[in-house]
């Protein structure tokens, strides 16, 4: 699916054969992330010096790796909706969309999103590791306010020979979702992956020759780990 058919729109499910809907049971919505112009802009920049990435199958935790959008109350309790879900696989989803980010995040030209072609070319090779991405509120039910968390680990390796360049860490909550609101949530999930790619480009203009050829034993990993962060919309 090119990244450019990637929005924020919810899907109304047509009603089949299957089951029947009450007058008063609201239609599902599902939603797909990639919906700001930045990740809408596809997975090729016009920079012809720029970086090409290789961006591995996403390590997501299991919790969140199913269709169901979590919102996290308190410290542990997990909220899920019948009403308000993932349209596709989180896994490909986050991958797709993230990609996307990256390429406006500069300065990168291309990203493979694994799997792909055999003979492909990488200046890095990228693994994301998600175990947070969330709606987060307080564990009182009449809370109304809330935010948007993700918390993320991630490498960067040299396709040669997968030597660790640099590693990090992405902690990141965006504020002013109103608990309830899954359009706004969906939103802001999409800021904090664009949050991140910036916090890995970041990293990437830190290697530097790190990413030649120079042999791995001499080349000390980089720890690229931003402190824990707070956006607004």
């Amino acid at each position: 699916m090119r990244l450019s058919m990637l929005s924020i729109i919810p899907v109304v499910l047509a009603t089949g054969a299957c089951f029947s809907l009450g007058r008063d049971t609201p239609p599902l919505e599902q939603y797909v992330l990639g919906g700001t112009p930045a990740a809408s802009a596809g997975v090729l920049s016009p920079d012809p010096n720029g970086l090409t990435v290789g961006l591995r199958r996403l390590d997501l935790t299991p919790y969140l790796a199913t269709p169901d959008i979590v919102v996290r109350r308190g410290a542990s309790r997990l909220v899920v909706s019948d009403y308000h879900r993932w349209g596709g696989d989180p896994v490909e989803g986050i991958n797709r969309a993230f990609a996307g980010y990256l390429i406006a995040a500069g300065p990168v030209r291309a990203v493979d999103v694994a799997p792909w072609p055999v003979r492909s070319q990488h200046d890095m090779v990228l693994q994301l590791h998600i175990s947070r991405f969330e709606g987060a509120a307080p564990d009182d039910e009449t809370a109304v306010q809330g935010d948007a968390h993700i918390l993320a680990s991630w490498e960067l390796h040299r396709p040669r020979n997968g030597a660790l360049l640099a590693r990090g860490v992405t902690d990141y909550r965006a504020g002013g979702w109103r608990v309830g609101d899954y359009p706004a949530l969906v939103a802001l999930l999409d800021g904090a992956l664009e949050h991140m790619a910036g916090d890995i480009v970041a990293c990437m203009a830190r290697i530097g020759a790190v990413a030649s050829d120079v042999p791995a034993a001499e080349a000390e990993p980089l720890v690229c780990a931003p402190a824990a962060a707070t956006g607004t919309p």
